[in-house]
């Protein structure tokens, strides 16, 4: 186990999504279109918020960003599984897998923290719309975005070097699409109980601190809409907060469900569905969540359109 096992492995071995030859062009397909879909929606919206002059709000600007993370995680995965559905040998150098991991590490905490800031921010606008801008200033939003990103960064790099400086001894295989810490800890002959105390500390203490945040956020934006008199100035303020609940419950949701069980629970072949959707199904609904139910990215979107055509 020690040392020259542990420092001999220099590639992984990913099992991909299947093996089944009947399917494997069906879900090439199916993932190629929901990957491109991940690129013109999101870099679409990104560059939507840059150009439109009315989108240049906070709520508008911490989208782009969740964006942006949706963006990369899901390019860290979706093009090398692609390629892995035909290939003969789906191989990733152990250096490529420890940059996969760190890549969606940092984005998928950027995501759970930017989900609590746009929380935070829809109080803001709705119980005190006359300083909002005020108090959401860009120097503030830019603030908040740069620290949850370095938290992001942080987090990433702990669980990237606990979980490679593991020994892997035994078998290199990854029963997985991508490189991710459960997988790679059941193939590992080192101890583990280091790595789940900590995803269970560190990233437990970021799930609960984005969970709470977005609860006591939408408690007091309920608070503050039950004070509006109109029923049409209350239909906007839920709207407007609709799309992000919707966003939180999914994406939180299934991060929970990928990594606070115990080791013994994880189930390879059937945790493969689950990582497909925060991976990839994910990325792709939130902007088509945000923009379809959106009136202002509607607007938007026609603005544009009229200027291509004219």
């Amino acid at each position: 186990m020690r040392g020259e096992n542990c420092s001999s492995l220099t590639e992984f071995q990913l099992m991909g999504i299947t093996n089944n030859p009947e399917i494997k062009m069906t879900i090439f397909i199916i993932f190629l279109v929901v990957y491109l879909i991940i690129l013109v929606a999101n870099l679409g919206m990104i560059i939507l918020i840059r150009m439109d002059s009315q989108l240049q709000t906070p709520m508008y600007f911490f989208l782009s960003h969740l964006s942006l993370a949706d963006l990369c995680y899901s390019t860290a995965i979706g093009p090398k599984m692609l390629v892995d559905i035909f290939a003969r040998h789906r191989s990733i150098p152990f250096f490529g897998c420890a940059l996969q991991l760190f890549t969606l590490c940092i984005f998928t905490d950027s995501e759970c923290l930017l989900l609590a800031v746009m929380a935070f921010d829809r109080y803001m606008a709705i119980s005190n719309p006359l300083l909002y801008t005020v108090n959401m200033s860009h120097r503030v939003c830019s603030m908040l975005v740069a620290g949850v990103y370095l938290v992001g960064m942080v987090d990433a790099l702990t669980h990237t070097i606990l979980t490679f400086r593991l020994c892997f001894c035994g078998s290199n295989v990854i029963n997985s699409f991508f490189c991710d810490i459960p997988p790679l800890l059941l193939i590992s002959c080192s101890d583990t109980q280091i790595n789940v105390l900590v995803i269970f500390t560190v990233f437990g203490f970021i799930e609960l601190s984005t969970i709470s945040g977005v609860l006591v956020s939408y408690c007091y934006i309920i608070l503050s809409v039950l004070k509006i008199r109109s029923t049409e100035g209350r239909f906007k303020a839920f709207s407007t907060c609709s799309s992000h609940l919707t966003v939180v419950a999914i994406f939180q949701g299934t991060i929970l469900f990928m990594y606070f069980r115990p080791s013994s629970a994880y189930a390879p072949d059937e945790d493969k569905f689950a990582s497909l959707f925060y991976t990839l199904i994910i990325p792709m609904l939130n902007p088509l969540t945000y923009s379809l139910r959106n009136k202002d990215v509607k607007e938007a979107l026609e603005k544009l359109k009229n200027k291509i055509l004219i």
